[in-house]
């Protein structure tokens, strides 16, 4: 009688590389010195220091940090 073989099919597929974490929120660009929206890891918007609707404290706090 043949002995039965256990086959591990996970083993043959090349796991997927983890992915850099999607950024969601508001963010500063210290390239362009804009306050730049993302939804989902995509762009969705930019505004100048002026045209952000968050108080000065607000603005200082997010460019020390989540400066992109």
């Amino acid at each position: 009688m043949n002995a039965v073989q256990q086959l591990d099919l996970f083993a043959l597929i090349d796991s997927p590389k983890p992915k850099a974490p999607e950024l969601n929120g508001m963010y500063y660009e210290r390239a362009t010195g804009l306050f730049v929206s993302f939804v989902r890891g995509r762009r969705h918007y930019e505004v100048s220091w002026g045209q952000c609707l968050g108080d000065k404290s607000w603005k200082e706090k997010t460019k020390r940090e989540r400066a992109i």
